[in-house]
């Protein structure tokens, strides 16, 4: 009789029910792959947070099992955490040679680049991971070099998409590798996970070389200076930028840390073809008419911080907006930053400048597959059990919907959150438990260290701000020996609302003097006191409630 097999688990880290963050673990007995170590940004309620990476407790228990990383394509939602996740774990990473090269310069910043194994790979190889076996194919997306993967497991074929469309004109001429898809279809395919990112938006995504054209019609009737605002890592939108330039006889100079890091790589490894003498440093700009320049740049989602949010308001060192020049946005907002994006394209108009964007012309498609193309994807896999993945909740439960109008069995499609596990036997699958996930929050160098708290007293202090009061006290008998003193941070302003710390002075004073009666000296029941009676003071006289910090000091 022959051996029963072991159960199968799938278990998402990060990119469900969010946007970005992506991270997958796949595991079989003593063997765990992981596909993607992805960041996400900070939504606007995580002040001061500079990036979001998944929770990798469960990792860090079982690193042990973990026999390599599969990168799917060199995007920050998919690589971004690496640096984070390797200070914890050592796996060695696989990816296409475009991915390692923007890998190699993130782990070089983090000086981690000596300690890491990095395994390049090509459509059609077939790499060997412990019991998972797993096929590199070609996809398109936003970026060159996109992969998916056919995991093949004791169980049976998984097929992670990764992120993909369907284009059949891409710029490097590499079409999506129908045939292997097909051919997985027809073997038969255990599970498939799915992007959902574009599942509300029916039809097809355009292709790539749409916006080529766009670029070439508009570059033929600018008189000044273009300015072309786009993602970093998107190669290909950057060499269709180059190619009109170079049609109009014009000379590229690019700004941005992100987009000098990413052409440089690109440009290294064979990526992005660049005319000689075409590409100029930023400084000689003044050496060449208007009429000659392209300047490729980031700050497309109008981040404060970014080249083009800075040449905005003037505040860019060594450029600034012109009133003949032309600002193109060649992005769609990522949902949240409409209010951040409509801001600079107002400042950029203020300026003088003439600003196209999306909503005005082609100057951008996604890297997502829509409706008719996810339709496309399924038929082709005709997988016996669906996760959707890569998309907040309400794009899952589209996706979910999608599957079942091609007649895929609702008790088959498994719309998950992060942490769950589906547990995957030779009879059926089912979710079976969870394991510790969510956001980890990274601060400046501080990995973990700020949560909920510190998020909360943080809120607290930018809505309402801070009041310190500064008491000295007795040792030997707890009498007031100096102060109150009061001191005001994003509150009120002391020297216009004297009237108010004086009072609030009279408040705290009485408060102390209470607890001296009644022969009360612990610290903390004296911090008590003065809050309580400040915060009562305050609120009947402003409605506000600042942050009451009470310093104690004895002498």
């Amino acid at each position: 009789m022959p051996r029963k097999k072991s159960k199968l688990k799938i278990i998402p880290l990060g990119g469900l029910n969010e946007i970005g963050k992506n991270m997958t673990v796949f595991e079989y007995k003593d063997d765990i792959i992981i596909v993607d170590c992805g960041l996400s940004f900070p939504e606007d309620e995580m002040l001061g947070i500079d990036v979001v990476i998944p929770d990798i407790t469960y990792l860090i228990k079982n690193r042990d099992k973990i026999r390599g990383i599969v990168l799917t394509h060199g995007h920050e939602d998919h690589i971004g955490a690496l640096p984070y996740v390797l200070n914890k774990i050592n796996a060695p990473i696989f990816g296409t040679k475009l991915t390692l090269g923007l890998v190699e310069n993130k782990l070089k910043e983090h000086k981690l680049l000596r300690n890491v194994q990095l395994n390049v790979i090509k459509p059609g190889d077939k790499i060997s991971l412990g019991k998972f076996n797993v096929d590199i194919i070609r996809t398109s997306h936003s970026i060159p070099d996109a992969i998916c993967l056919a995991i093949d497991t004791p169980l049976g074929k998984i097929v992670h998409t990764g992120d993909f469309k369907i284009d059949f004109t891409p710029i490097d001429g590499d079409v999506i590798d129908f045939h292997k898809l097909a051919e997985l279809g027809k073997e038969g395919v255990l599970a498939l996970l799915c992007d959902s990112t574009n599942v509300e938006r029916a039809g097809y995504t355009m292709s790539e070389r749409t916006v080529g054209e766009t670029f070439e019609n508009i570059f033929g009737n600018a008189k000044g200076r273009i300015i072309v605002a786009t993602f970093a890592s998107n190669v290909h939108r950057v060499q269709q930028i180059v190619n009109a330039a170079y049609r109009f006889n014009r000379k590229i100079a690019v700004s941005g840390r992100s987009m000098i890091n990413v052409v440089n790589v690109a440009m290294d490894l064979g990526y992005l073809n660049i005319p000689s003498g075409m590409l100029i440093d930023i400084d000689d700009l003044n050496k060449y008419p208007d009429n000659e320049i392209v300047v490729i740049t980031t700050g497309s989602q109008g981040e404060p911080m970014a080249a083009l949010s800075r040449m905005a308001a003037s505040e860019h060192r060594k450029m600034e907006i012109m009133s003949e020049d032309l600002v193109i946005l060649s992005s769609s907002p990522i949902p949240g930053n409409e209010k951040t994006i409509a801001k600079v394209i107002n400042l950029l108009f203020e300026k003088g400048a003439n600003v196209i964007y999306e909503s005005l012309a082609d100057v951008h498609v996604s890297g997502h597959a829509c409706q008719e193309e996810l339709k496309l994807m399924h038929s082709l896999i005709k997988p016996k059990y669906f996760i959707p993945v890569h998309g907040e909740y309400r794009h899952l439960r589209q996706h979910a919907f999608l599957a079942e109008s091609l007649g895929m069995s609702r008790e088959n499609i498994f719309v998950m959150e992060n942490g769950n596990i589906m547990e995957i036997s030779e009879e059926n699958a089912r979710l079976a438990g969870s394991v510790p996930s969510g956001n980890i929050l990274v601060d400046g160098l501080g990995v973990g260290d700020v949560g909920n708290i510190v998020l909360r007293d943080r809120k607290h202090l930018s809505e309402d701000g801070l009041m310190i009061v500064v008491v000295t006290i007795s040792k030997e008998d707890g009498s007031i020996m100096a102060g109150p003193d009061i001191i005001s941070r994003g509150f009120v302003y002391v020297r216009e609302s004297e009237d108010l710390i004086e009072a609030a002075k009279s408040v705290v004073g009485a408060a102390l003097r209470k607890c001296e009666e009644n022969n009360v000296r612990e610290w903390s029941t004296l911090k008590s006191a003065i809050r309580d009676s400040l915060k009562d003071y305050l609120y009947q006289k402003t409605k506000r409630r600042p942050m009451i910090l009470p310093i104690i000091m004895e002498v």
